[in-house]
Order: C-alpha cells, then structure tokens, then sequence
C-alpha cells in the first residue's frame, strides 16, 4: 500500500478557484495552495484578489474579471491558463444571492444569478474540459447550497440556481467521469461569509441555525478544508456526481 498521505497531495498540480477573493472561495484556494497546488484565483475585486496572492507566494495568480458576463468566458479561461497552464482542478465557489422575494424577483437579478451561479461554472468547466481529457484527470467541485434541495424566504432566484448545481454536477459527471473528470459538488451550512452576512448580523437568527444542526454549531471556514481537498484529490477517484453537504447534519433532521 502506498503512502495514504499522497492521496491527497496536490504537488504538480494546477487549480482555478472563483470567488477566491473572500468567505469560503478564498479559504479553497489557501486550502489548494498549502496542499502543492499552483492556485489561479479568479474573482471580481482586484485588490482583494492580489492581496491573497502576494500573501500566497509564486504558486498563486490572480485574474480580476466578472464571471456573470457569458460573453466573456472563453477570454477569461484563456486569462487563468496563462500563468500554470490549463488547470487540473477548477472550485466554482462564485456566487451571488439578491434576496429577492418571489414578488420582487427581477429579470436582471435573475439573469446575474443564473449566469454567476450556474452557467459560469459549466462554461468555464468546457472551457477547461479538453486538456483535462488529453491528460485523463480533472476535477470540478461546483458550490451547492442548502438551497439546493430546501426553500428559504427571499431564495426563488438563488435556490434555483443552487438546484441547477445539483443536477449540473451529475451532468457533468455522466458526461466525462469516463475521461478521468470527476466532477462532485459541496453544499454549505451557514459559514460566517460576505454572502451570509444578513443571517449572522442576527444573533438570534445564527442561534436558531446552528441549534438546528446535529452538532449543535454554525460553520468555521476551516470545516470546508478536509472535504474540499478529498474531492480535489486522488483520494476521490472513485467519487462522482455527488453533493456533499457540509451543513453540521442540518438537512440531515
């Protein structure tokens, strides 16, 4: 048996992780780095986005663009296989919530929701799907939610995204698992993040999430790092078309 440890060493690797400019997107591609990946993080804030490279080292890249724009996603790809080439790895964790109630829904907060949360990560991950192919090994995680199988106030746009990654993500799996692409989603509790900012501006309202887990807590980013590197890794060869959830067992009662 070889050593257990290099399933999940990531040396030689190339990633693209969106959203990587704060909250969960940015821990995956700390998370990346410190497992031997070369990590290209991709996001709308430059500044933000150059102060995790600088503090990273030579293994990290930033690439400043806005991912809701389809028209743009070919040049963008090109933008992050520049610095490391094609990437190996792609963590679609970019997102956006309007919080628009099912009444007040509009047709450009939906059309920037479905473009940022749910066509961007397909788009991109064709983009990047051929080279994975020749090298026969990839690996998508796409970003699910706790929307992704249950309704909240304000979330028709949101939810519906999220739904489209669970189903997206098993797409993607019957369509290239055979060429070595895995491809698996993560679905995160409440993690304290820029886009779950209103739920812990509430005391009471973060008391009554984490009370309805089955650890008894909210999230801490460092929570997402064992099950984001598993599905990153060879130690999730054999692991396709799932959803993950990293909820604490809330959509579990």
């Amino acid at each position: 048996m070889s050593d257990p440890f290099d399933l999940f060493d990531l040396t030689g690797r190339v990633a693209c992780v969106t959203g990587a400019s704060a909250g969960l997107g940015q821990r995956a591609a700390v998370v990346l780095a410190a497992a031997g990946a070369k990590v290209v993080g991709v996001a709308r804030r430059a500044e933000a986005l150059e102060q995790w490279a600088n503090a990273t080292g030579e293994n990290a890249a930033a690439v400043a663009a806005d991912l809701s724009q389809r028209d743009q996603i070919k040049e963008i790809a090109d933008r992050i296989s520049a610095p490391f080439g094609v990437p190996d790895i792609v963590v679609h964790a970019a997102g956006i919530n309007t919080r628009e109630t099912a009444d007040e829904v509009t047709d450009a907060g939906w059309d920037v929701t479905m473009n940022l949360n749910l066509a961007a990560p397909f788009f991109l991950s064709q983009a990047f799907a051929p080279a994975m192919k020749t090298r026969g090994w990839g690996r998508i995680v796409n970003f699910a939610s706790l929307q992704t199988t249950r309704a909240f106030p304000g979330g028709v746009s949101y939810g519906a995204s999220k739904a489209g990654i669970g189903q997206l993500t098993r797409a993607m799996a019957e369509a290239w698992s055979r060429d070595g692409i895995t491809a698996n989603a993560i679905g995160p509790g409440f993690f304290p993040t820029e886009l779950t900012g209103p739920v812990f501006a509430d005391p009471e309202r973060a008391a009554r999430n984490a009370a309805n887990t089955c650890v008894g807590r909210n999230g801490e980013l460092s929570d997402i790092d064992g099950p984001l590197l598993f599905l990153c890794s060879d130690a999730s060869a054999y692991v396709t078309g799932q959803v993950l959830m990293v909820d604490g067992g809330f959509t579990a009662k």
